[in-house]
């Protein structure tokens, strides 16, 4: 059993110990490097131009810092590796800030935290994210709507409990995954809205006794808003709830669509053909097209779910307050879920951009089925002014009887529902041939089903104007806030260029 000597003498008897540094410190160096530097840089800017315009600072001197900013070398961090020499980014930063600027350079520090700074970090780069999966939503929607118009003829059976229940269209099908979509997509903005706020100024955790301007620096990097209460700004973590449910969400309902697609595209159903580029052959079974697209869509999907899951564990039961349960370990889950989110629906949408449907095939298998039957029961009702109920029973007769018989339901006859009706009430009918034949008719089934969400291609066609011109609001508003928010990161360089140099000697020397 190691002693407390010869653990120490492994590990080191000074912060950072050895194994603390290869568990913790190393890999959040690894991904702060790679995901937090942009958005630090971006904050000691923002921060410093604000201190300025305070008259925290005067300009010669935030000028000073402004170079030692400039002065880091961007490419150099992304390659470095964690030694140990400082605690992490943050402090390697600011140490190579203070070599070019001096002892200045530790007043780009003042009236902050590391804990609002590293909210403003995270918050950042979160609303960056969600603003990529939103275009990758946008995107799929845009060319699911496409598909929708090209089948919105195209008869096909819709299931209930996996059971064949009525005809519709594959367009109505799709309709019903493109308002899900919508509805993801509503609440991937309500956490782009939660998300996008600032938490700077509030230091610690009680803001500071220095006259900030929070309001400021939120509006120069790009945060309408500022997060009200400091403590909220420092402990609230539903934030990072709120986008992780968004996450599972939406990624449990393409499960379920890459589910129906890759049953439907089985030689069983032989109803989708996933084009050549999304499938895989056998290495031993020539005639096999494996559509693994699909397959990957759905456990992608189920690792997106996996990280969503992981964040919301890692939240639950924690203190409400500063903690690094909520920081280093957690964010990447985060950042992979919306990445894999980005990834699936780019994916999904040319593998459903591209499918064939056997029309055909599935016409014939609708003209067959006994699902046309709901149809036939509300003509009897119509026509011989016979109870709801009483139509229902008789429609019900005629399905045993035909399927007794081995018939399908192209062998429905005025003579055959007669022979029903007698059974249930006794008497015939007697309604013209044409009248039953029109009943069991799949085409006419889904035309006269044209109320508002109906699968009639007349309500289709209503319905895809409708979502166009939503669609393409919605881009409007996607494309006008990635702009602003280019704006404001660009605009941060743009308002200190104005910033003299008070002796060219001093930034050199660092004096």
């Amino acid at each position: 059993m190691d002693s407390k000597e010869s653990i120490l003498k492994k590990e080191g008897r000074k912060f950072p110990g050895a194994t603390y540094s290869e568990v913790v410190l190393a890999p959040a160096y690894e991904h702060a490097k790679q995901t937090l530097l942009e958005p630090m840089l971006a904050v000691h800017i923002a921060h410093l131009i604000m201190l300025v315009e305070q008259g925290l600072l005067e300009v010669n001197e935030a000028y000073r810092i402004l170079a030692g900013i400039y002065a880091l070398d961007k490419e150099a961090l992304l390659q470095s590796t964690y030694d140990g020499q400082y605690e992490d980014l943050f402090f390697l930063v600011e140490s190579q800030i203070m070599n070019v600027a001096g002892e200045i350079g530790g007043s780009l520090h003042l009236a902050r935290s590391r804990n609002d700074m590293g909210v403003a970090m995270y918050r950042m780069v979160l609303r960056d994210k969600i603003l990529l999966a939103i275009e990758a939503l946008l995107s799929f929607q845009e060319t699911l709507l496409r598909v929708i118009d090209t089948y919105k003829e195209t008869i096909v059976l819709g299931h209930t409990h996996t059971q064949q229940a009525q005809p519709m269209t594959f367009s109505h099908y799709l309709l019903g995954m493109y308002d899900v979509v919508e509805r993801d997509l509503k609440r991937l903005k309500a956490a782009y809205e939660t998300c996008n706020a600032s938490p700077l100024g509030a230091a610690a955790l009680t803001t500071t006794g220095f006259p900030i301007d929070r309001k400021r620096i939120a509006e120069l990097l790009g945060f309408p808003k500022i997060i009200k209460s400091a403590y909220d700004s420092i402990g609230g973590a539903d934030y990072l709830g709120e986008i992780a449910t968004a996450i599972q969400l939406t990624l449990i309902n393409l499960g379920r669509f890459s589910q129906d697609l890759l049953l439907w595209s089985s030689q069983e159903f032989s109803a989708i053909r996933v084009a050549d580029p999304y499938v895989q052959t056998s290495s031993i079974m020539p005639q096999k097209r494996n559509p693994v697209s699909l397959e990957h869509i759905r456990a992608l999907s189920s690792s997106g779910i996996g990280n969503a899951q992981t964040v919301l564990q890692m939240l639950h039961n924690t203190p409400f307050g500063d903690i690094n349960d909520t920081e280093d370990d957690l964010q990447p889950y985060l950042w992979k879920g919306l990445h894999l989110m980005d990834q699936v629906f780019r994916l999904t949408k040319v593998v459903v951009g591209t499918i064939d449907v056997n029309e055909a095939l599935l016409k014939r298998r609708a003209q067959e089925s006994f699902a046309t039957i709901t149809e036939l029961a509300d003509t009897l009702f119509r026509e011989a002014n016979i109870p709801f109920r009483t139509s229902h029973s008789i429609a019900s007769q005629v399905v045993k009887i035909a399927l007794a018989r081995g018939l399908n339901a192209t062998h429905v006859t005025s003579l055959l529902v007669d022979e029903a009706a007698k059974a249930v009430v006794g008497v015939s009918l007697n309604l013209p041939e044409e009248v039953i034949r029109t009943a069991m008719d799949p085409e006419h089934f889904v035309k006269i089903r044209s109320l508002p969400g109906g699968p009639a291609p007349e309500e289709m066609k209503r319905a895809i104007v409708e979502r166009e011109a939503s669609l393409h609001h919605q881009n409007s508003i996607l494309q006008t806030e990635v702009n602003r928010i280019k704006v404001c990161m660009e605009k941060l360089d743009q308002l200190t260029t104005h910033w003299g140099k008070k002796d060219e000697d001093d930034i050199n020397t660092g004096h």
